[in-house]
């Protein structure tokens, strides 16, 4: 199943269980979305979809009502670029509806982002803003990488009774695996392999780019874990610090650039925490997308995010 249809199929599965679930978005309906994730959801769940026009404010204001209101809205946001327009209903109200109520109303909404580079498709229509919302406290962020983590932790986050923005990268659609029978909670990191030399932690697209370093570095003879974060807030630190003190050096990889980011904040953890910090034999190592606008240049576009073969080697001189 490709990432794609696990996202759907994960959004069919809740709709058929649950009649309170609704999807809010514009071109979601007949034509399918513009990424083809919702194709031919409108004929099964014709009266839980709803196309809206363009206008991002109003129908996530509108999915943000409705939620507290008893349903369970799933939004989505053609290009997550287009944040801007949806951080008032987002982040002003959903993410404090809970507290500002003195707990008497919930905000179980679910807001899906297309994000990232890779696609051609310019400057304002390829950013990855999950670390702008890290400072906005009622938020959780989810960013799987694969298709059965993508499955698992979006029906966790539409079953969630907190505001979820869940983060789907536009490279990652294409890609193929099996979903796994486990539930996948949010707040979990995911661990791959067992290696002792070194921990490269990552989310989202950068642990396909996490992996192939890995496979370098092995032909090298440096053996890596890679900790897969999925979610971005919580942060499973537990899972960080315990992988961190087993290898003692950590390698920090997010495709948007590094400032207020998301590995920032994971750096932030692992030094603040004694045990992990006094476990470390060098520096903390951090590659994050270049600070520029994405160019429509597919050659110069690739080039804005870490590669591989430039971790490999920096990791390689930490020996």
């Amino acid at each position: 199943m490709t990432f794609r249809e696990a996202i759907r199929k994960a959004m069919a599965d809740e709709m058929a269980a649950d009649r309170n679930v609704v999807l809010f978005g514009e071109d979601v309906g007949v034509y399918g979305g513009c990424f083809k994730v919702t194709e031919g959801m409108w004929k099964e769940f014709p009266d839980q979809i709803i196309d809206t026009p363009v206008s991002e404010e109003g129908f996530t204001g509108m999915a943000v009502g409705a939620a507290m209101m008893g349903l369970r809205p799933i939004v989505e946001i053609m290009y997550a670029d287009f944040y801007t327009l949806i951080f008032d209903p987002i982040v002003n109200h959903a993410a404090k509806t809970h507290f500002m109520s003195g707990g008497q109303f919930c905000c179980p909404i679910t807001v899906r982002l297309p994000e990232g580079s890779g696609t051609g498709h310019g400057a304002q229509h390829t950013q990855s803003p999950e670390g702008l919302f890290l400072n906005s406290t009622g938020l959780k962020l989810v960013a799987p990488s694969n298709p059965s983590d993508a499955y698992h932790l979006l029906r966790a986050s539409i079953r969630d009774n907190n505001p979820v923005l869940f983060f789907e990268h536009k490279l990652l659609y294409p890609t193929e695996g099996v979903i796994s029978n486990e539930p996948v909670p949010i707040g979990k990191a995911k661990v791959i392999g067992n290696g002792l030399d070194v921990t490269i932690i990552a989310y989202s697209h950068a642990v396909t780019t996490a992996l192939e370093a890995a496979e370098l570095l092995k032909e090298n003879g440096i053996d890596a874990t890679v900790v897969d974060l999925r979610t971005l807030n919580p942060l499973d630190k537990e899972t960080i610090f315990k992988q961190v003190q087993k290898t003692g050096r950590a390698v920090l990889i997010q495709d948007p650039n590094g400032i207020g980011g998301i590995d920032a904040q994971v750096c932030a953890a692992i030094c603040q925490d004694k045990k992990t910090f006094s476990s470390l034999k060098c520096r903390v190592l951090q590659f994050s997308g270049k600070e520029t606008p994405v160019p429509f240049s597919r050659d110069l576009e690739k080039l804005t995010i870490p590669q591989a073969k430039d971790i490999a080697v920096a990791v390689g001189k930490l020996f």
